[in-house]
């Protein structure tokens, strides 16, 4: 499998080049174009256990497609559901660690499950993150721009903008109780702990929510 990650970082997308038999996984909803000769199926991957936790804990798709080139080589486009950069990790025996809808395709041999991450993650977009292990390409994606962080102590990020992390750092959520949010109250961070990359994007969609607040259209009432 060959790939190319084009219109960074703005609005990237993957062009996939699959080779006669080999298969690529994607969440539902990712592919944006592909040639004929690519055959799809859906299914709960890993079970229909793993596609519940997948949905009902961590926040996707309790479905993925599998694309496969059956008759020849054959090409895939694959997005992101925000608008923002895209980034290609090869895994060799390797964990990562993803947010709740970072995770946008990725090799058969890439494992991808919900992962219970304590009561600290009960403010950190969920009680589960998204554990993917294996050998082969991941993909992954953020809403903006992707700066790639190599943590060697200690690091501190707004929890809005954490997209990914490896399993050698650590952390736990505070408080910064001096620094409020229209919408959401105090600010909450994330500070990380050890030695390993951490990935950030340039934007929060909690930022763009508590942005569009003000201009929200609010029904008025019968007495007015």
């Amino acid at each position: 499998m060959e790939y190319k990650i084009l219109c960074q970082p703005s609005y990237a997308m993957i062009e996939v080049q699959l080779e006669r038999s080999e298969s690529i996984t994607a969440e539902s909803g990712a592919m944006a174009w592909m040639d004929p000769g690519i055959e799809t199926t859906t299914q709960a991957r890993g079970g229909i256990a793993a596609g519940l936790k997948r949905k009902l804990l961590a926040g996707e798709s309790f479905f993925q497609n599998t694309y496969t080139a059956r008759n020849g080589p054959a090409s895939i486009t694959l997005c992101a559901g925000a608008a923002g950069d895209v980034v290609a990790l090869q895994l060799d025996h390797e964990e990562l660690i993803l947010e709740r809808g970072a995770f946008i395709a990725c090799d058969d041999d890439v494992h991808v499950d919900s992962k219970f991450d304590g009561f600290k993650g009960l403010f950190n977009e969920g009680l589960f993150v998204l554990r993917c292990t294996g050998i082969g390409a991941l993909f992954f994606g953020s809403y903006g721009d992707i700066t790639e962080i190599e943590v060697d102590g200690d690091y501190v990020v707004d929890n809005g903008y954490a997209v990914a992390w490896e399993p050698s750092l650590s952390y736990r959520l505070t408080k910064a109780r001096r620094v409020r949010s229209f919408l959401f109250g105090d600010q909450l961070l994330l500070r990380f702990s050890g030695r390993g990359r951490l990935w950030v994007q340039s934007r929060s969609p909690r930022s763009l929510a508590n942005f569009l607040h003000p201009f929200r259209r609010v029904q008025r009432s019968n007495n007015d």
